[in-house]
């Protein structure tokens, strides 16, 4: 039982972690737009990552906790491995202010630990290739849905100041980064509900909780409450590189990019896809950026990114491996 109650501090640590490592998919654009500074920009993001709970099914939740390795074989060693991965992994990259992805980071630590706990056959090989596929296909998503929104703004617009329209957009950027927080937490604070929940699963004899048992609500709301506290501390070094360096930002084009990705996140949470909010953002902040022109994107900076998300999965898998076998030796 003490066991549990450490894989489940450690899950919410995670969390807290994820809320923090990528508070800047929230808040970069209305923080670089100067809509808002920067306390009320994680004050606002963290309030709507939280009521997440309210509009979303937990059909991330499940799929993590189901869908990525088979439920029978898992031990609660096998998820502190996974755990203790990523969260080094999201700390590193935070370090270093790369945009990677949490949710990436954790599947690629689970699944390593399984594979050293039951072979390559305790993967669900369909979750993970349906993540991988997502690797590419959010930001690309992301990406189209901003350039067409950004195109048809700047058509309506076209007659109105300059500063009309930044005065409007301003506003408007309110609402587009409460969706997009809306969507971040509705994600990603799933799937540690979804780690929770099948390290639950696995003590089913203290717990009661099976496999055909509803997440409890007590799971739900502490992951939902430790995303947001984590958003609220803010990872200033990835929202620099966000806001900053991929390319500049007007409000109209942070309106654009933060309904984007919000579009992409409710979509894919509606389908119970497990995606990446980091991915989904730049490639919305890319999508307007193209829309100046191609050179208005830092491409340097931007194929930096994505080599920290091809690595993401396989070096958190490795780490987790490594975890795993040594703990293993320490508990027998």
């Amino acid at each position: 039982m003490e066991f549990l109650i450490v894989v489940i501090i450690l899950a919410l640590v995670f969390d807290f972690l994820n809320g923090f490592h990528d508070a800047a998919n929230s808040i970069a654009t209305v923080v670089s737009t100067k809509v808002l500074s920067p306390f009320f920009a994680v004050i606002w993001a963290a309030f709507f990552n939280f009521i997440a709970f309210l509009i979303f099914d937990v059909h991330i939740a499940k799929v993590v906790g189901k869908g990525i390795v088979h439920a029978d074989i898992v031990t609660l060693p096998m998820i502190a491995s996974g755990l203790i991965a990523a969260i080094i992994w999201n700390l590193l990259t935070w370090w270093l202010g790369i945009p990677s992805s949490s949710s990436h980071t954790l599947v690629g630590g689970f699944a390593g630990a399984a594979i050293v706990k039951g072979g390559f056959a305790a993967v669900i090989m369909s979750g993970i290739m349906k993540i991988v596929l997502f690797i590419f296909l959010s930001p690309i998503i992301g990406l189209v849905l901003s350039f067409f929104l950004s195109k048809l703004l700047l058509n309506i617009c076209k007659n109105f100041s300059p500063r009309k329209v930044d005065r409007h957009f301003r506003r408007l950027q309110l609402i587009s980064a409460a969706l997009y927080s809306l969507g971040h937490g509705g994600n990603d604070a799933q799937k540690v509900m979804g780690i929770i929940y099948v390290a639950l699963i696995s003590m089913t004899s203290i717990t009661g909780i099976t496999e055909n048992s509803q997440i409890p609500l007590w799971v739900v709301l502490s992951c939902q409450g430790a995303i947001a506290f984590g958003t609220m501390f803010g990872g200033w070094r990835i929202v620099k590189t966000m806001g900053q360096k991929i390319t500049k930002l007007k409000p109209f084009e942070g309106f654009s990019a933060e309904t984007a990705g919000a579009a992409t996140l409710f979509g894919t949470a509606a389908l119970g896809i497990p995606v990446s909010t980091t991915h989904t953002i730049t490639g919305a902040i890319i999508g307007v950026g193209i829309t100046k022109r191609v050179s208005a994107v830092h491409w340097g900076v931007t194929i930096n990114i994505v080599w920290a998300w091809i690595l993401t999965i396989p070096v958190s898998a490795l780490l987790a491996a490594l975890i795993m076998v040594i703990m293993e030796r320490f508990t027998g």
